[in-house]
Parts: C-alpha cells; structure tokens; sequence
C-alpha cells in the first residue's frame, strides 16, 4: 500500500528578479520519508526550505500539505524576539511537565543557562534553541536548514540518532554527509531546475547520480554523432526540397536546441600551485595559555613537518580556534615560543568568513588580489577563468557581492584564499555553508596539495577524509596527539568511556574485599588456603598488566590494531578480575 502524501509541489517557479531559482520543480514526500535535499551553493536549497514553509513567496505552481499536519522548520540563521529567556523562547508554555521536557532538550544540545536572554547568544547558540524549540514542538513534518552547523561531535550525534529513531517526516539540508547516509531513506539532487529522486542513503545517491551522468555522457556522444551527420545532410539538401524533408528538419532543429541546452557537468577545480616551503614550518616549544581560571594550552610542544594534514577535534569553547590565532601570530601565547620558518605562507579560513564590500563586484573582488593566477601544471588563468573554475560564470562574475548567497559568498572567500597560493593552509570550521560537490573537491585538492593543512570542523566525513592525525583538545589544557583518522579516535573514546564504566565497577567488589570479616567463619582448608594465596597473586599481577596497557592507551602513539587489541586485553582483565575477586570473597567468609 502506497504511503499518504505528506507535500506534493507542482510546476513551481521562483525567481529574484532576472535571476531564476526554480522552472517548473515538481516533487513529492510521502509520511515517513526521511529526505535529505542536496544542491549546489546559489541553487535555492534555503530558498525552497523558505518557499515550502511558507516564509517566501513564488511565481507560480502549486505546494499541497496533507490536512491537519503539524510543520516545525529550523532556518539556517534563526531570530528570537528580544528579552525573553532561553528557556521561554524554547517553551512558551507554563506547563511544568513541558518545561521539563524543554530543560532536558536543552542540556542535551549544551544550552544550560536557561534564564540567559536570547539577545545574548552566540550564533551558534541560537540555533541550538531554535532546534529545541522545533523539537519540543513534536511536528509531523520536521524541515531542517543546515542542523549541525555549530554542533559539536556529541550533540551531532545524538541528533542522528533521536532523527533514527523517530517516526516524523523529514526534510533536510545538510552538508553533513554521515547524517544523510545514516538518517535519510530518500535524496533528491536540485539540478538544472529539476529535481532527480534517490529512494536509498547517501552512498546509494552517489552510487546512482554517477549512473545517471554516465548515461547523460553517453546520450550525448550519440546525439553529438547524429547531429554531425543531419548537419551535412542540412547544408547538402536543396532549398526545392524543404518541404519533402520537413519532419527530419524538424528532428535536427528539435536535436540542436537539446545540444545547446546541454548539461554543465560543473565542479570546482582547485589545481592552483602551492608556495615552495622550507625545512622549518612551525616549531612550538613549551606553549602555555590561558585566559583567567580557563586554560587552554599547557606546556605544549610539537614541530611540524612538510605535507602533513592534521585535524584538531574537541569540544566547544576548549580552545582550538584560540590555537589557531597563536600560530597566526593574533593572539600571543602567555609563555613558550612559537618559530615560524621564513617561507611560511599562510592560507586562513576563518570561522567567521570574510566581509565583503556590498557594492563590489565579484570580479572586482579577485583582480583586487592578482589579474592572473598561476597554476600547480604551470600555466596562467585570468581572474575570470579562475571564477568560472569555481563556478562564477561571467554573468555571475558582474554582479554585487550583495546578490550572492551565503554558500557563494563562501566559495568566493575559498577562492580569495588559494589564489594567493598558501604552502600552510589554516581552515577553521571551512564546511559550513559549503555544497557537498564543493567540498568533494576541496577534500580532493588537500590530499594532493604539497603544502601543510591543519584545520578545524565538526564534519566528521571531511575530517576522515583530510587529517591524517588529530590534536584532541580534552580541556584545562591537555592535547592529545592521536595517530589515526577521526573514525577511529571516535571508536577508541566510546572503548575508552566503556573501560572507564567497566573500571568502576570493578571497583566495587574490592571495596566489599576490606569489609569486616563474619563473626562466625567457617575454617578454611589447607586447599581452600592456597587456592586464596594464588587469587590473591593472580589480582596483583591483572592489576599491574592493567596499569601498563591503560598507560599505553593514553600515550597517543598506537596504531589502531594496537588500540583494538590493548582495549580488547582491558575487557578481558577485567572479566577475569571479577571472577576470582568473587571466588576469594566466598574464601573470605570462612577465613
């Protein structure tokens, strides 16, 4: 049986002014689907998030809800009326039950002061609140912009798996390409004014969108050889004979429009040629920071070295744009010595972008720093050839800065960044607001590029990509320097935080081995003796072995099958722990 329609659009079209969005998008969701929506920057992903919610307005078709359904849509930047308290703006109600239920929503997304005025948040904490408040809301349709922007690893998590486990009906923009393979059932590609529909995950999208352009790639080839041919057919045939051959005239000017409307298979392209860079990079000895009670760096040293690519996780506020801004040389490190080599150039992505002046032009913006760009193969491109390879086509090229979205401003600020040609590339939080295509390719460039990359992101699919290793950020200072990808440090934590649980319990049974002993034992055997002589020595030696593979744990330096292997032995000691504590507290009793 056919799953109800949730949204059916027809025929819609939307434009700003000469610039047109949508051309007749036709889609439907039916209840229960969980639909992430993919585009490029510029393409009117928020801007039909807008149209669907009701927010825009559009030219023409139609958007048809099922009766009677609750919506809750969280908009990539949310706005909050001034001088009510978080907990007010997330629950509006009195109702002790659902402000309990607000507060528990709350501190699961890592908003804890519920009385803080909204007007006070960050930006990232507002949208923390809006996404409580669409939550609390417990919608049929749920339609989210972007909902891991600002979000740590923890709490991106435990979104995708309160997005699992529910029944609502989903509607998703996202560039966080775990999330959609591991909560979307469907993904439909905005592309060319139409709209192509997956019925599978994220891997099973990529799967069949590379069919798709393979058989487009093929059609054209024919339709390319079948062209050349009517064409000489066209310029050999008689002008006596027009009207015999009129339906095959009709073909071939029916085959030449398809042609001219041909598919730009457009992808950024990053080829640019990276700085020579020296021996000496950035040498940091002994580094402290801290601002007031709050440490962010203690007694830290490291020496980098050429190519290396290097991920810095942690949670919010620990500190790793602080980081940052001391290799920058903005913020200066209380004591220790950072040594940056002479032919260092830096490349910074900042969290923050960059502000553009309204009234630019976007060529103006890139000739402001070079007419020409040189390339990692030699050649030279102009400053119009190189927008195009980041997907400003000329028309795009002359207009204001203040026409482009968020998403293009931010592929225009990755543009400014690699034609200066850095050899160190510094990227704080770089996949915000960045289409997926574009970020498949920036992942590309950085696995070839011959420079340093060190970057900061809560993506966890870009940082596997990316970082060879990672600098964990665990708070008060402590940096952990942790030799494999971003999966497998985020195996090794949960292994970590179950050994962890597993230590404490059993820790228990050791507490009851220092109780008194019973008024009334029961005499032990010569047997029964020996026996609680070897346990004894047997929980000395697991309890030393114990010590050493914990210790080994915490360096930072095993290779992953070491990290299984050690983890696994932890498990096993503490299993057998258990065991014989229990036999000897049944020896106790008679001792």
């Amino acid at each position: 049986m056919a799953q109800e329609s949730f949204l059916q659009i027809d025929g819609l079209c939307k434009s700003f002014g000469d610039r047109v969005i949508f051309d007749g998008l036709t889609l439907s969701i039916a209840q229960g689907e969980k639909v992430g929506l993919i585009a490029r920057n510029g393409q009117g992903k928020s801007t039909l998030l807008d149209v669907i919610a009701g927010n825009a307005d559009y030219r023409s078709g139609s958007i048809t809800f099922r009766r009677d359904i609750k919506i809750a849509y969280l908009v990539q930047s949310p706005v909050f009326a001034k001088g009510s308290a978080v907990l007010e703006a997330c629950c509006p109600s009195a109702d002790e039950e659902l402000r309990l239920k607000a507060r528990q929503l709350l501190t699961k997304l890592e908003i804890t002061d519920f009385e803080k005025p909204v007007d006070q948040l960050s930006g990232g904490q507002a949208k923390r609140v809006a996404l409580a408040q669409a939550l609390m809301s417990e919608p049929d349709f749920l339609i989210l912009d972007e909902p891991t922007n600002h979000l740590d690893v923890e709490v991106t998590e435990w979104l995708e798996e309160y997005l699992t486990a529910s029944r609502l009906t989903l509607l998703m923009v996202t560039h966080d390409r775990y999330l959609l393979d591991r909560v979307c059932n469907r993904i439909i590609e905005i592309d060319d004014f139409r709209a192509y529909s997956y019925s599978g995950n994220y891997s099973y999208y990529l799967e069949k969108r590379q069919e798709r352009l393979d058989a487009e790639s093929s059609q054209r080839e024919s339709d390319l050889n079948l062209y050349r041919h009517e064409l000489d057919w066209m310029r050999r045939m008689p002008c006596a004979r027009g009207g015999k051959a009129r339906y095959r005239k009709e073909s071939f000017h029916d085959l030449e429009e398809r042609l001219q409307h041909r598919r730009d298979e457009r992808s950024v392209s990053l080829d640019v040629k990276a700085s020579y860079i020296g021996k000496k990079i950035f040498e940091l000895e002994h580094v402290s920071k801290a601002f007031g009670d709050k440490v962010i760096l203690k007694d830290f040293s490291y020496i980098f070295t050429k190519m290396e690519k290097v991920g810095i996780v942690g949670e919010n506020g620990v500190g790793k744009s602080t980081f940052l801004k001391m290799l920058l040389d903005i913020i200066q490190p209380d004591s220790g010595r950072i040594d940056r080599g002479t032919t260092l150039r830096i490349g910074y992505y900042a969290q923050e972008g960059l502000a553009f002046p309204e009234d630019a032009r976007v060529i103006d913006v890139v000739t402001a720093i070079a007419d020409h760009i040189e390339l990692d193969d030699g050649r030279r491109m102009s400053a119009g050839q190189f927008l195009q390879k980041f997907l400003f086509p000329p028309k795009t090229q002359y207009s204001y800065v203040s026409k482009l979205s968020g998403g293009e401003r931010r592929r225009l600020y990755l543009c400014t960044i690699l034609m200066r040609s850095p050899n160190f590339l510094i990227l704080d939080e770089p996949t915000n607001d960045l289409d997926i295509m574009t970020l498949q390719v920036l992942e590309e460039y950085i696995a070839q590029f011959k420079g340093c990359v060190i970057a900061v992101s809560h993506d966890r699919y870009f940082m596997d990509k990316i970082a060879q290793h990672l600098f964990v950020f665990e708070g008060n200072g402590k940096i952990t320097d942790f030799p494999s990808s971003y999966s497998d440090y985020m195996e090794y934590k949960v292994l970590k935080e179950d050994q962890e649980k597993a230590d404490a319990q059993a820790a228990k049974p050791k507490q009851a081995v220092q109780q008194p002993k019973p008024s009334n034992p029961a005499k032990l055997s010569f047997k029964e003796k020996r026996e609680m002589e070897q346990i004894e020595a047997e929980l000395q030696q697991l309890e030393q072995e114990k010590a050493r593979l914990e210790e080994a744990l915490n360096s930072g330096t095993l290779p992953y099958d070491q990290l299984q292997e050690k983890s696994a032995r932890i498990g096993q000691i503490i299993d057998r722990t258990d065991e014989i504590t229990l036999r000897w507290l049944e020896l106790s009793e008679k001792n």
